[in-house]
């Protein structure tokens, strides 16, 4: 059993991918090509936004946004330690800081009173006083929103920045807004593993905001002005493939029909595994993409045993938090630091989830459990 299966909906698009791969092999526009125009025309109708810039990953979608607010020494960004490490690198290339804000324990997002403490405390607190607190990065983990109203409010109140980390939330909701839509900014990627994945690396970026739409399209290109040897900036070789592009309008045409299907597999898991297991809590102001399906129990080292034994695979997302990384030891934080984030690390792991599991291999999950 595959924890994703690509295979499966490879075979259920093959022609359409074939189509328009063959179209980009015609043309020959690898880069650049006349798919990238087109994808981030219909990605920013489907978010719901003015603006959708493609770029080579989910990691520089979150690393343009920073360059064209500015980011750099002194400055102080807040995000969540319970997440994948590129949230935190991207602020640390920079030179500026993390500050790390606990998670709320139900939807593992950053918690907003947290958040709001930790702001207020940056001047008094000796490893943050000098730095100057400059944007927040929440981040919409296993496909669903943060609390974007409560994070808003504060962004406002303390004059700061919201960069939203939808990497895993494409197709989410929030309060009947798309995920994508939920900042002056919002990041996300097509990592294949995601709900919209390509064959590689990619990503996109969201805004309203003309004006840093225009900044982050000359950062993806080394920071390229009125044509390509003029360099206004210094930037980045952030492009999409036109190759990816191409592959993504085809999955596009059917992200609907398997978004469906995600919110059925996960009302299985829900219902059977509820009594057994801490199962995923939504929030009732949105709506999750289920990106991964993860549990909760003191006894994860017994379930994965049994599931593994049974022919299931599992995964830990994710065993260490970002201020116990070594990357990120500098930084002063210690073990306690953050205690919902560190328990929820001892007790998390994902199951299956894709639009394609099928009725009896859930059932065999579901029966590892309960045999």
């Amino acid at each position: 059993m595959d924890f994703i299966d690509l295979k499966a909906q490879q075979q259920a698009i093959l022609p359409a991918l074939k189509e328009r791969i063959e179209r980009v092999l015609a043309h020959g526009q690898y880069i650049m090509g006349p798919e990238i125009q087109e994808l981030e025309e219909r990605l920013a109708a489907y978010v719901g936004v003015t603006h959708a810039i493609s770029c080579s990953s989910g990691t520089d979608a979150l690393l343009m946004p920073l360059m064209a607010y500015g980011v750099g020494p002194g400055d102080a960004i807040f995000t969540t330690p319970f997440t994948f490490i590129a949230t935190g690198e991207v602020i640390q290339l920079l030179g500026a800081t993390p500050v790390f804000v606990d998670i709320d324990p139900r939807t593992f997002n950053i918690d907003p009173e947290a958040l709001a403490e930790t702001i207020a405390q940056v001047s008094r607190n000796p490893r943050t006083c000098h730095l100057k607190p400059k944007g927040i990065i929440p981040v919409d983990l296993f496909g669903q929103p943060a609390d974007y109203d409560r994070i808003s409010a504060l962004a406002r109140e303390h004059g700061l920045f919201v960069l939203e980390d939808a990497a895993q939330s494409f197709g989410a909701t929030y309060k009947g807004r798309r995920s994508g839509s939920l900042a002056e900014v919002a990041a996300t990627s097509f990592f294949p593993a995601k709900p919209l994945g390509g064959y590689g690396d990619g990503g996109a970026i969201f805004t309203d905001n003309d004006g840093l739409a225009e900044v982050m399209r000359s950062l993806r290109i080394h920071g390229q002005g009125s044509h390509r040897y003029e360099n206004v900036r210094l930037g980045l070789n952030a492009r999409m493939d036109t190759l990816q592009a191409a592959i993504l309008l085809a999955k596009l045409e059917i992200f609907d029909r398997e978004a469906a299907a995600r919110q059925e597999v996960a009302r299985r898991y829900q219902d059977a595994l509820q009594n057994i297991v801490q199962v995923p809590y939504v929030s009732p102001d949105g709506t999750s993409i289920w990106a991964q399906y993860s549990v909760l129990s003191d006894e994860r080292a017994k379930w994965q045993a049994k599931l593994k034994e049974a022919g299931i695979p599992t995964a830990v997302y994710y065993p260490l938090p970002l201020h116990r990384q070594g990357a990120f030891t500098h930084l002063g934080y210690k073990n306690g630091d953050f205690p919902i984030s560190e328990r929820t690390c001892q007790l998390i792991f994902s199951l299956p989830m894709h639009p394609y599991l099928s009725i009896p291999d859930q059932q065999r999950i579901i029966q590892a459990f309960v045999s």
